[in-house]
């Protein structure tokens, strides 16, 4: 039925002449103890993580998609959080910035396959693991098959499985793999793991079902490798270089980083490979990114192919985003997902990504690497720093020999002489490999119509282009090179550019020279089509970019991207970004002209057959200056007469949390439907004038506070509970989370009268449930006890308004600007007054408006920036066009640039920016704050 369904699909879709994935040919995935297989041809799967949750404008969603594909990536890893698509029980939203059809539709299009990741539990350092807050409210533990969350949670898959499954490579889509849940390795529930692959199942998904077990094989994937709760390929997670941002310079102090093999009828699969690092300390994220930078990449990606076979390896990020709204959770992130990732937060290429750039393009073009067993290395007598690892391809007998440095202080003897039995042979070569390094040398391998015996560079991509191999092989700056060719004659050697000698013997013909600049070599004759022989150092390699269908391939350098190319008659038509530079393209030598998008590129022919040319620098950007800001207090609520008769009734006497009230009614926040951001509490009682203190307690998550004010007057903040309050299976809670005691001002009571307490709390999102423990995860948020002597108090709650249906449930608390607009740009606030940078207690907004006009034709990623050192006593909640896009201040986080992306930017028209101010004590307010561009090219994008 869903065959003949996806016929007419195709046929309705060419007579309207749309072009999604549904007009692509089904295909078949299998798979075997050494790779997947696509209708029987074998695949390196080289993933990337990327949220589309983390980037709310789906224009951009094409822009790091393609530049992924760009870098040699053929997958795209996502997760589907829950809590960004159902604010409440029932209720699912899959447009807009939610609209995961696009999302997938577009990975396809960027060439992407996608390894779909719905949970139901996610982790992913997001508010409540991607589980929404209100099944916080659900009876039975979360992430298990008591009957409670098992209806939550078959609630969610049946909406998200039908939209995987019509996207799959067995109906002509991108989703290859369906990951089910995350990370679940203790407190274990086999019916749980069974039932979400069976639910998935009866939804239609029919490719293989995968997991990943953090962060060894010692937990249920093993156990479990037959029987209920099994998936078909599980996988693990490999953090090798922890999360010590603020000292880059350790090198794998959890292990070497080698994914084990789970079972013998499956491939190894990294399901989670690191490629960046969150910010426990606060180092900013160019730390983390020196954390796990090319030096890392090449030594442990390398070691991890090449020690364990691992044909499946997913990159944990290879795009961060940002944790807008109240996306994040509270214990380990800011608003910055950045991760220091391959692709910045603001879709800036850095050293990172032309590491995954010259390792992705050697797997996708190097196919027996797909199908590899263990096999004898060459040593290396003459060096022991140095050790060796092989593997072979028993089909083609081609080997891979990864060659590592083994003195982790990157100090020691570089040099080496590899006593190399390779296929055609036994030699003698030379090898220099730095500390915390590793190269992969390739042996016996038929590059393109050409034999190469062995090579110690090594191989970054080969193409067939207008009848010639043309291969870019690489090496470290300044080390000895040799590459072995077999021929049945003499061949014809022209040193086209660089220094390179050539001798020829007994069928071999042998080029030495040193890795410097890029050296060209065409070699022509001995019976083989001719050879355009690029040598280059790792700088050089990363210039190069492969662009094109694999019938008809090209290679472009000088570019700063290529995200397609396409020849038709004598003229080559590149997608890509460029600056002012020169720019060369290999393209069959019928090609004569080369336009990068609309615009002509003069051109002349070189002596290696590429056709040279110059791009114009882009466009210069000048920036508005923010001015004439405006500012208004807000906190009505704060005052006695404010009329609170429409909130919420706080007057529960039990909960479903596992964590029992300390006072009564029950305050939590959650239990009255409000989850996210700020939530204000009004207690009316009837003083008897003898009260002297009021004690309060509240859960806000890490960061979190909370203000009181008693008939109007300011009494004072204090900080709100964590996580660590929420105890464990062997802890109990703490019974004193988040306290705040205040004393009563003389005169602040009217005995005999209606009194007023009114509380302002800054959650700031809710605890993961990464160990399945409701104590954690349930932990509740906002007033857990609150008492004025023994005086009894009447309460009422406010928190979000109505949903916002474009922004979703997380972009909003419940500040007194958010429920009546101040933050959108059409709210009027011409009779608001000109901010002063002295603030009062409480919350202050501003607010200025800026008018941009980007050049069409570039990209230019813009951010905020915060001047000054921010003060612990006020965090400010910033507000684009509407979109809660950050949180700054002195207690949240290092972070001062915001990214402000485009689509919620106008980039050629009017913006809004709104501040929402809260301040503990009076204190001189964030300053100065300004436009900056994070880059400038002249784009396709």
């Amino acid at each position: 039925m869903r065959r003949s369904l996806a016929v007419f699909l195709v046929m309705l879709c060419a007579l309207l002449g749309v072009p999604p994935h549904a007009q692509a040919a089904a295909h078949e995935v299998t798979y075997d103890r050494y790779s997947l297989m696509v209708d029987g041809e074998r695949l390196v799967l080289q993933s990337a993580e990327f949220h589309y949750f983390r980037l709310p404008s789906p224009a951009l969603w094409r822009d790091v998609l393609e530049k992924l594909r760009a870098a040699g990536f053929n997958a795209v890893s996502v997760y589907f959080s829950w809590a960004y698509h159902s604010p409440e029980p029932g209720v699912y939203d899959f447009t807009g910035v939610r609209d995961v059809d696009r999302l997938l539709r577009t990975a396809q299009q960027a060439g992407l396959y996608v390894i779909a990741r719905p949970g139901p539990y996610i982790n992913a350092e997001t508010s409540g693991g991607g589980l929404p807050a209100w099944v916080k409210t659900v009876p039975g533990r979360a992430r298990s098959s008591e009957a409670g969350y098992r209806a939550a949670y078959r609630e969610w898959l049946h909406r998200i499985n039908p939209i995987i499954a019509r996207h799959q490579v067995t109906d002509g889509g991108p989703v290859i793999l369906y990951n089910a849940e995350n990370e679940y390795q203790v407190n274990t529930d086999a019916a749980y793991m069974q039932d979400i692959q069976d639910q998935a199942r009866a939804d239609g998904i029919d490719v293989p079902i995968t997991t990943n077990d953090c962060c060894d094989a010692g937990s249920w994937s093993s156990t479990w490798a037959t029987g209920p709760g099994a998936v078909q390929i599980p996988g693990v997670d490999d953090y090798p270089q922890s999360f010590e941002c603020a000292n880059p310079d350790v090198w794998g102090p959890w292990g070497e980083g080698l994914t084990e093999r789970l079972r013998d009828d499956i491939p190894v699969f990294a399901a989670e490979y690191q490629a960046g690092a969150i910010d426990l300390g606060n180092a900013g994220y160019d730390k983390c990114r020196e954390l796990t930078g090319p030096a890392y990449m090449k030594y442990f990606y390398k070691n991890n192919l090449i020690t364990t076979g691992a044909t499946m390896a997913s990159y944990y990020m290879g795009y961060g985003g940002t944790n807008w709204g109240w996306l994040a959770q509270p214990n380990d992130v800011y608003t910055s997902y950045d991760y220091g990732a391959a692709i910045t937060e603001a879709r800036q290429l850095t050293p990172k990504y032309d590491e995954f750039k010259r390792q992705g393009y050697f797997l996708q073009a190097v196919a027996p690497l797909a199908k590899t067993d263990p096999a004898a290395a060459p040593a290396a007598p003459d060096n022991p720093a140095l050790t060796t690892v092989a593997r072979a391809n028993p089909d083609t007998g081609t080997q891979f020999v990864l060659v590592k440095h083994a003195d982790r202080a990157a100090t020691g003897t570089d040099d080496a002489t590899l006593d190399w039995a390779a296929p055609d042979g036994r030699f003698t070569v030379p090898v220099r490999v730095k500390g915390r390094d590793a190269h992969v040398l390739v042996a016996g391998y038929d590059l393109g119509g050409q034999r190469l015996v062995l090579s110690t560079s090594e191989i970054m991509t080969h193409a067939l282009i207008g009848g010639r191999d043309v291969a870019v092989l690489y090496g470290t700056a300044g080390s000895p090179g040799a590459t072995i060719l077999r021929y049945g004659s003499q061949p014809v050697v022209k040193v086209l550019d660089g220094a390179v000698r050539a001798a020829y013997r007994d069928g071999d013909l042998r080029l030495d020279y040193v890795h410097d600049g890029l050296a060209r070599v065409l070699v022509t004759g001995g019976g083989r089509r001719p050879l355009l022989l690029l040598l280059g150092t790792d700088e050089t390699a990363a210039g190069f970019w492969r662009a094109g269908p694999d019938s008809a391939p090209v290679l472009v350098r000088g570019t700063e991207l290529v995200r397609s190319a396409s020849v038709r008659g004598d003229t080559l038509t590149l997608a890509a970004d460029t600056a002012a530079g020169q720019v060369e393209v290999f393209a069959p030598p019928s090609t004569r002209r080369l336009r990068i998008g609309a615009e002509d590129v003069r051109v002349t022919r070189t002596p290696s057959g590429s056709l040279l040319g110059a791009t114009r620098a882009p466009e210069p950007v000048r920036l508005p200056a923010l001015t004439s800001w405006r500012s208004h207090a807000e906190a009505p609520e704060a005052e006695p007469g404010f009329d609170d008769s429409r909130w919420t009734a706080a007057d529960h006497t039990t909960t479903a949390s596992p964590h029992p009230p300390k006072t009564l009614p029950v305050l939590y926040a959650d239990d009255y439907g409000y989850h996210h951001g700020a939530v204000w509490y009004r207690g009316h009682f009837t003083a008897t004038g003898t009260e002297t203190r009021i004690d309060l307690n509240a859960i806000t998550g890490l960061r979190g506070n909370y203000l009181v004010w008693l008939n109007g007057r300011y009494l004072g903040s204090a900080a709100g509970g964590v996580e660590a309050d929420s105890g464990d299976s062997s802890t109990p809670p703490n019974p004193d989370p988040g306290p705040g005691h205040f004393d009563v001002p003389a005169g602040a009571l009217k005995p005999g009268a209606d009194n007023v307490l009114s509380v302002l709390v800054a959650n700031t999102g809710h605890n993961d449930d990464w160990i399945a423990d409701d104590l954690r995860f349930k932990q509740p948020r906002g007033l857990v006890a609150a008492t004025v002597g023994g005086t009894p108090i009447r309460w009422r709650i406010q928190g979000a308004a109505a949903l916002d249906r474009v922004r979703g449930p997380l972009n909003n608390g419940g500040l007194y600007g958010e429920r009546t607009g101040w933050h959108l740009p059409t709210f009027p606030d011409k009779s608001w007054k000109a901010a002063d940078a002295n603030l009062p207690p409480g919350v202050t907004w501003h607010r200025t408006t800026f008018r941009l006009d980007l050049p069409k034709g570039q990209d230019v990623p813009l951010g905020l920036r915060f001047g000054g050192d921010p003060s612990p006593a006020y965090r400010v909640q910033i507000f684009l066009n509407g979109w809660n896009v950050g949180q700054y201040g002195g207690d949240i986080g290092p972070q001062r640039d915001f990214v402000l992306p485009a689509g919620i930017l106008d980039e050629r028209g009017s913006n809004t920016l709104a501040l929402a101010i809260t301040a503990e004590q009076p204190v001189t307010g964030p300053g100065p704050i300004s436009l900056f561009a994070y880059g400038n090219v002249r784009s396709t994008r």
